[in-house]
């Protein structure tokens, strides 16, 4: 059983509870200040889009309610499809001004829409990135790149670190630290096996 199986529902699982979306918005906190692990004010969420004239037109409107969100805090939302024919929506936040909390707000607007139009089976997942920097938010060089996964069809998260130098490795033993330090903030996944890589992701 892979990644893209359970997430394309190949495999039928119980739907989570809305609200563990936004339980990024209070980890990051503890992530911030006391793990040196900040947000770099992107996040994107990855669903199956349909080739059908009724699809793109929500997606233009689901683009809309996001800009129209987060029209206050200037976040810019763009779209593209992966080499594997999947959506990615991305959210950014102006670069002085990361807010988990709005990109939060409109991830979920987004998959409200999707839900809304009666393919909320199509929801992969939200991906949030941040940076580990030890040196404070000020560091002058990007810190070790950090991706908290949400599996809409599981209800849970789980952190992503792709080992440096750009080949498909990860980090595992970083991610199972991080697992350690915010498990009591985050519906973590708890079977490590579903902790499925995804290469590629485009913040």
């Amino acid at each position: 059983m892979g990644f893209l199986d359970v997430l394309t529902g190949r495999r039928k699982l119980a739907g989570p509870a809305p609200d563990r979306l936004f339980a990024i918005t209070t980890a990051h906190v503890a992530l911030t200040s006391e793990h040196s692990i900040y947000p770099t004010g992107s996040a994107a969420i990855v669903f199956q889009a349909l080739a059908t004239s009724e699809f793109e037109t929500a997606l233009r409107e689901m683009e809309e309610v996001v800009k129209a969100t987060g029209g206050e805090s200037g976040t810019s939302v763009s779209t593209q499809d992966d080499s594997y024919g999947y959506r990615w929506m991305t959210l950014r936040n102006p670069p002085a001004s990361p807010s988990v909390e709005d990109l939060a707000v409109g991830i979920n607007a987004v998959a409200g829409s999707i839900e809304t139009a009666g393919h909320g089976e199509r929801l992969l997942c939200a991906v949030f990135a941040f940076e580990h920097r030890p040196g404070g938010p000020d560091q002058s060089q990007g810190g070790e790149r950090t991706y908290f996964i949400y599996n809409y069809k599981r209800g849970f998260w789980y952190p992503f670190v792709p080992a440096p130098g750009g080949a498909q490795e990860r980090s595992t033993e970083r991610e199972l630290q991080i697992k350690a330090q915010i498990e009591r903030e985050l519906p973590i996944e708890p079977e490590l096996e579903r902790w499925f890589p995804l290469w590629g992701i485009p913040i």
